[in-house]
C-alpha cells in the first residue's frame, strides 16, 4: 500500500482491523513518545490510536502477487492505549503544586501543545479515554479535565495484573516463571511508556517490587522518521549507505579499514521483543 498521498511506491504494512463502524482511512500524525519526549510517528485510523514500526533486513524484498517490492521492509501498526500518550499531556496540564491537587482545565486547552498539530486530532478519543483517570465537572455543556493520582494509580495497576496474566499465555517459559517474576516483566514493559517520576515508582510501590532498568537500546535500532519529516513509506538508498560508511573507522593512517557487517535495521521495533526472542532460545 501507498502510505503516503503522491507517492506510488508499495509498502507492506500490518496493522489491526479498523473498526466496523468507520470508513477504514488512517492518517499518519506525530506525536510526544509518552516516555523520552520524542517524536513518535503513528497512525489513526476511525479513532483508534496504533504505533507505527518499522523493521528492515539488508538484501531483501517482498513478492506482492505480480509485483516485486525492491524495499524488504516491513512496516507494522500495533494498537496503543491512547491514555499512555495523553498522560503526560494532561500532568502537564492540571499545574500541580505540592498538596495542591491542580486546575481543572477544558479539554482544548488540555491537547493543545506546541509544536504538535496532531494532537487536536485526538479531542474525540481525549474525552472518551481519559474519563477513566481524570476527575471531570461540567460547567454550562462544558467539560473540564483534571487528572486524578488515585484513579491513575488504579488503571496502571489494573494494566500490569491484565498483562502478567497475558505473559503467562505466550509461552511455557513465561508460564513457567514465578508470579512475582511475571509481574516485574509486566512492570518493565507498561515502564517503556511511562516516565520514572511519578508514575512508574508509584506503581513500583504499589506492587511492592524494585524499580525495572531502563532497558539498553540495541545498536541497529532507530527512531521511524516522523509524518512531517520523511514519510515512512519512502526508503532512501543514498541515506541508508551513508549511515553504514559513517561506521566505518581506521586506527592508524594507511591501515586497511575494518570490513563492515551486513546489518538488519529495525525502526522503533520494541526491546521487549528481543528479549521474548532470547528467552525462547
Amino acid at each position: 500500500m501507498a502510505l503516503c498521498q503522491g507517492f506510488d511506491e508499495t509498502r507492506l504494512l500490518i496493522a489491526a482491523d479498523p473498526p466496523a463502524t468507520g470508513d477504514g482511512a488512517g492518517k499518519l500524525i506525530s506525536l510526544r513518545h509518552p516516555k523520552s519526549g520524542n517524536t513518535m510517528c503513528c497512525l489513526l485510523v476511525d479513532g483508534m490510536l496504533q504505533e507505527l514500526n518499522w523493521f528492515r533486513q539488508s538484501y531483501s524484498s517482498w513478492f506482492l502477487g505480480d509485483y516485486v517490492s525492491e524495499d524488504g521492509g516491513l512496516y507494522t501498526a500495533t494498537r496503543l492505549d491512547p491514555v499512555f500518550v495523553l498522560l503526560p499531556i494532561f500532568e502537564e496540564a492540571r499545574m500541580k503544586k505540592r498538596d495542591d491537587p491542580g486546575k481543572f482545565r477544558p479539554l482544548d486547552e488540555i491537547i493543545f501543545v506546541d509544536g504538535y498539530p496532531a494532537y487536536q486530532q485526538l479531542l474525540s478519543v481525549a474525552e472518551v479515554s481519559m474519563q477513566v483517570v481524570c476527575d471531570i465537572k461540567e460547567i454550562d455543556s462544558t467539560k473540564y479535565f483534571r487528572l486524578d493520582d488515585s484513579k491513575v494509580l488504579a488503571w496502571l495497576y489494573h494494566k500490569a495484573c491484565q498483562l502478567k496474566e497475558m505473559l503467562s499465555t505466550l509461552d511455557s517459559n513465561y508460564a513457567a516463571r514465578e508470579d512475582k517474576q511475571r509481574l516485574t516483566d509486566a512492570v518493565s514493559i507498561l515502564g517503556e511508556y511511562l516516565k520514572d517520576e511519578p508514575w512508574l515508582k508509584l506503581l513500583c510501590d504499589r506492587l511492592r517490587i524494585d524499580l525495572p532498568e531502563a532497558p539498553k537500546k540495541a545498536p541497529d535500532t532507530e527512531t521511524l522518521p516522523t509524518a512531517y519529516e520523511s514519510s515512512p513509506g519512502i526508503w532512501n538508498g543514498s541515506q541508508e549507505k551513508s549511515k553504514s560508511d559513517n561506521k566505518v573507522t581506521t586506527r592508524a593512517a594507511g591501515r586497511q579499514a575494518k570490513k563492515i557487517k551486513p546489518e538488519t535495521e529495525s525502526h522503533n521495533i520494541r526491546d521487549m521483543f528481543t528479549r521474548a526472542s532470547s528467552r525462547k532460545k
